[in-house]
């Protein structure tokens, strides 16, 4: 047993999600949303810190750390527990997050995902991006989608993750993971790779730049089904992080090929419980619209909001209701509906 698991098995019996370990500093733990520090052990020295973390990356990890300053890998502890793990260097030191990844696969049901979602495994073209801040459980309701995707159509599913979180085992699918550092260069490089192969589906784990984004966008236009995340927290940011993405010489071809493309948006945030014992997820979901294709073309993405709201009856609903509606019955306090709403004047305190 690594030296390190007996911090992780404390994280899984304090039923947290991240460990963060930082040189010059004491172990935290973050438990249901709120960061703790493990008050009786001692503060990380360099030489301590780096013997527990190379004792699980291994030496040609720990080689592509020094070099780069950064990296990431998936590790298991004998009992199958999974963390998605971040090393980096910083000013002080040495660092590292590890994400804790829950070891089942959670139904929409489970997730609280609004069944709208399900039309997801419907489509057989365009782009449906699951949208939000890291922690926000975007990937957990990826691997809900896959997973109904896989339990009742004959699809090839390809993923390509860095590092790669969920393991799906083949239903009706036939699923592919691919490992961004090992299986693959980039983000880019596996998919210009998989835009040559027989695949309906692929899952790209994180669009973090224009080659990904513009390569995810050819293959939606190719006739793949795309899922993807991006860090936004509502549909119109998430169109506009897209178009942003590009330079002013490609916006219009950009906003052409998104308007064709785009087929649903889902954003979503976790907030704690009143009695702190748990999160809730709040999510925005935009669908495709008749109305939508132009919005995008014009650049109106301040109407999306509208557009939404329109369309509630077709299960499209914007962040602010969603918080209204936890709030309402009594899931969460107004003051964290306050500080993640979008508009500021539905939660004023009185």
């Amino acid at each position: 047993m690594a030296q390190i698991d007996a911090l992780f098995n404390r994280l899984i019996n304090s039923k947290g999600s991240d460990l963060h370990l930082e040189q010059g500093q004491r172990p935290k733990m973050r438990v249901h949303g709120k960061l703790t520090e493990c008050n009786d052990i001692p503060a990380l020295t360099q030489e301590y810190l780096c013997e527990i973390l190379k004792e699980i990356s291994g030496e040609i990890n720990w080689q592509r750390l020094e070099r780069t300053g950064d990296l990431d890998f998936a590790y298991a502890l004998d009992n199958g527990a999974r963390f998605r793990s971040n090393y980096f260097k910083f000013f002080y030191g040495y660092g590292a997050i590890f994400r804790l990844i829950p070891s089942k696969i959670c139904s929409f049901e489970e997730l609280g995902v609004p069944d709208v979602m399900k039309q997801v495994a419907q489509l057989k073209s365009g782009l449906v991006l699951v949208t939000g801040p890291t922690g926000s459980g975007k990937s957990s309701t990826l691997a809900a989608i896959i997973d109904l995707i896989n339990s009742g159509y004959v699809k090839k599913i390809l993923t390509l993750e860095e590092p790669i979180e969920f393991l799906h085992q083949n239903k009706q699918a036939i699923i592919v993971h691919r490992e961004i550092g090992s299986d693959a260069i980039s983000f880019a490089q596996g998919l210009r790779s998989a835009l040559k192969t027989d695949v309906n589906i692929i899952m790209v784990g994180e669009m973090r730049d224009r080659d990904t984004i513009e390569l995810a966008l050819t293959a939606a236009e190719m006739g793949i089904l795309i899922l993807g995340t991006l860090h936004t927290n509502s549909a119109a940011k998430t169109i506009d992080r897209i178009i942003d993405s590009f330079p002013s010489n490609k916006k219009n071809q950009t906003r052409e090929i998104l308007a064709n493309t785009l087929q649903i948006v889902c954003a979503q945030q976790l907030l704690p419980s009143i009695d702190g014992a748990r999160r809730w997820a709040a999510f925005e979901i935009l669908l495709r619209s008749i109305a939508l294709p132009s919005l995008i073309r014009q650049g109106d993405t301040k109407l999306v909001r509208s557009e939404i709201n329109t369309h509630a009856r077709l299960g499209m609903v914007s962040m602010d209701n969603y918080l209204l509606k936890l709030v309402q019955e009594g899931k969460v306090s107004i003051e964290e509906a306050y500080v993640k709403a979008m508009d500021k004047t539905l939660f004023q305190l009185t």
